[in-house]
């Protein structure tokens, strides 16, 4: 599939202006995502920023004494690598691919580049990023102050708008250190959803059954983050004229070396 097509099921790359897309064209790379692949360490260098597709990824701190919670989940609505062009350089958080999949993975120095020199690009990012942000302050409220079966019925549901289908496959202990409970108190959470009706719950595959119930059953977490996405998403712009820039000399990162590029 040409690059063009790929960059429609991401919803960043697929908001870009017409005159930006000769831009970022020919150092996109298509990569694939395995599950548990480890992108970034907090405190750690960013080389490239990755554009979900299909894969999900999730953004987690872990503590000295190897404890560890989720702050946000990032997939086809967003990119992973803020920090990149937020002028902090390195990460700020661990980042693992949670559901496998295919990204676009760009060199970090041509979207910092880009958004010094693009004002659209830049009020672009910087939409994503208080989107983001709204994710994590939720997402620290929920894991405070509400139930497990909440805020599991919140992380579910946004694990689920990231993927294709009705389906998840996730075990137990992975969810628990996401959320930052005890494995057993997952497990009881999800027990209640089951014996509701709104999940089937086995062999670490998750099923949705009734969404309307579980958007009910979540805290009000989930609709504020899900407000706040769909406030500052952009329109996406379709039928994009393709260019192709040259190889050697690229507008986001001047001269290249000859092993730049593969």
């Amino acid at each position: 599939m040409v690059m063009s097509t790929l960059r429609l099921k991401n919803q960043l790359l697929s908001s870009l202006p017409d005159a930006e897309w000769p831009y970022w064209h020919s150092l996109l790379e298509s990569v694939d995502l395995p599950a548990g692949k480890l992108l970034y360490e907090s405190g750690s260098s960013i080389h490239h920023v990755y554009f979900p597709l299909t894969a999900v990824v999730s953004l987690y701190h872990m503590t000295d004494s190897g404890a560890s919670a989720e702050v946000a989940l990032v997939g086809h609505e967003g990119m992973v690598g803020i920090s990149s062009f937020m002028g902090g350089g390195g990460a700020t958080s661990h980042a693992v691919v949670l559901c496998a999949g295919q990204a676009l993975r760009l060199p970090s120095l041509a979207i910092r580049r880009r958004f010094e020199q693009s004002s659209q690009v830049q009020s672009l990012m910087l939409c994503y990023t208080q989107a983001l942000i709204g994710q994590m302050a939720h997402t620290a409220v929920c894991n405070r102050h509400h139930s497990i079966d909440q805020a599991l019925s919140r992380w579910l549901l946004l694990s689920l708008d990231r993927v294709a289908g009705h389906e998840l496959r996730m075990t137990q202990e992975l969810i628990a250190n996401m959320l930052g409970v005890r494995r057993e108190g997952v497990t009881e959470a999800a027990l209640k959803l089951q014996r509701a009706g709104l999940i089937r719950y086995a062999r670490g595959r998750i099923t949705l059954l009734d969404r309307p119930g579980l958007e009910h059953r979540s805290c009000e977490c989930y609709r504020a983050i899900k407000a706040e996405y769909d406030r500052l998403r952009p329109e996406p712009v379709l039928d994009r004229p393709l260019h192709v820039c040259a190889r050697r000399h690229h507008p986001l990162l001047g001269r290249l070396p000859e092993n730049a590029i593969g």
